[in-house]
């Protein structure tokens, strides 16, 4: 199992070097940054955030995604009439 995990990750290096010459070959330099391969390798090791994402009132969120009560599910007031 973990030969075919080998060939797997040693294809994707590949396919990433070759994706990631087209990208730079089609960029804009003045507009973005040289892409690396890692930028499109899933095996590759991404760098971890230092400090986590801080969740501070989810009420907006389900004020705006939920509906105020089970039985109006789907129901909104219709404008112009």
């Amino acid at each position: 199992m973990w030969i075919a995990e080998a060939r797997g990750r040693d294809n994707w290096a590949h396919t990433s070097a070759i994706l990631a010459l087209v990208a730079n070959v089609n960029r804009d330099p003045k507009k973005t940054r040289a892409y690396k391969p890692s930028d499109f390798d899933p095996y590759s090791t991404r760098e971890k955030r230092d400090e986590a994402i801080e969740v501070r009132d989810l009420a907006v969120l389900k004020d705006a995604f939920l509906p105020a009560s089970a039985g109006q599910a789907g129901t909104r007031p219709k404008e112009g009439r």
